[in-house]
């Protein structure tokens, strides 16, 4: 049996984490409940006060079913937790940018790196190249709250 999942990822500020990588990505800020024009409709509907209407947030791939709350590719769900990030990501996204395998090499390292520039542009901080020979080249990078992830 197939299972559907999302990946939740703590956070301190998840509107703007989440508008982050919906840009980095191409994914899509989720739709509001039906019957809803917005989320600001909605939760004020549902009396949830201001100051709890940052404590989540969802970003979608372009294709998500709202009705059934499914898609090809995972739903990202940022949770605020009131603990600021202290090690490493035990789990990370890679971007991968470059294109699949038939594009050469040299030309996915010049995408990989020209998307890295982009998401900088965006709010995410370039740590380092990486080229470990026959593993492949990558560029570690974090996110506007310091999470890693990578582009390749």
């Amino acid at each position: 049996m197939v299972y559907d999942f999302q990946v939740v990822i703590d956070c301190a500020d998840p509107g703007r984490l989440a508008r982050f990588w919906v840009q980095a990505l191409g994914y899509a800020e989720e739709p509001p409940p039906s019957g809803f024009d917005s989320w600001e409709e909605a939760l004020t509907a549902w009396k949830v006060p201001e100051s709890d209407r940052n404590i989540m947030a969802s970003a979608v791939p372009p294709d998500f079913d709202p009705e059934h709350g499914v898609g090809p590719r995972p739903r990202l769900l940022f949770m605020q937790v009131p603990e600021g990030k202290v090690v490493k990501n035990r789990v990370h996204l890679d971007i991968r940018a470059g294109g699949d395998r038939s594009t050469l090499p040299g030309e996915r390292w010049e995408k990989a790196r020209a998307r890295a520039a982009e998401l900088e542009a965006l709010g995410a901080t370039k740590l380092r190249e990486m080229d470990e020979g026959f593993q492949g080249r990558w560029i570690v990078m974090q996110d506007p709250e310091g999470n890693e992830f990578c582009v390749t």
